[in-house]
């Protein structure tokens, strides 16, 4: 039996002008938070994909955003067993690419459900020393990488 791929995913530190990110809570998942992410289409590049995801989820343009970094290493994490049915079954977990971003809209430019069923049923801003705690566990070690990662070019 041969192991399952990481599914190549961008994910979104979308840092206001504070230094604080935007983190949702999932709509299927009550209490679990996390910044906006989503998959890397076929053929599409780091930028593409992390402004399509960022509209999809969040409802925010390039006009809204700018781009601080790109984190050069990828992180993975292993989805739960109770999770392993999401994509099909065809992922063991993502890869994920981390692509910080400053916030230049205003706070009444996000909007959750623009694109079909949303993701958060709600967001709000978190500053990185308490983000860790809102996050589910099984994506905490990805986050304290992230968080180093956004210390370092915030």
């Amino acid at each position: 039996m041969s192991e399952k791929p990481f599914r190549p995913c961008v994910g979104l530190a979308l840092l206001d002008s504070t230094g604080r990110a935007l983190i949702g809570e999932r709509i299927d998942t009550p209490n679990a938070w996390q910044m906006p992410q989503g998959g890397i289409d076929e053929n599409e590049d780091i930028e593409t994909a992390a402004f399509r995801e960022l509209q999809e989820e969040v409802g925010l343009t390039q006009a809204h955003a700018t781009i601080l970094g790109i984190m050069p290493e990828k992180l993975r994490y292993s989805m739960p067993h109770h999770l392993t049915h999401l994509w099909d079954g065809k992922y063991a977990g993502q890869e994920q690419t981390w692509v910080a971003l400053r916030f230049t809209g205003q706070d009444s430019d996000v909007k959750l459900d623009l694109h079909g069923q949303p993701e958060f049923s709600q967001w709000k801003w978190a500053t990185l020393d308490d983000m860790l705690g809102l996050i589910v566990p099984f994506k905490r070690d990805t986050y304290t990488k992230v968080i180093g990662f956004l210390r370092a070019i915030a």
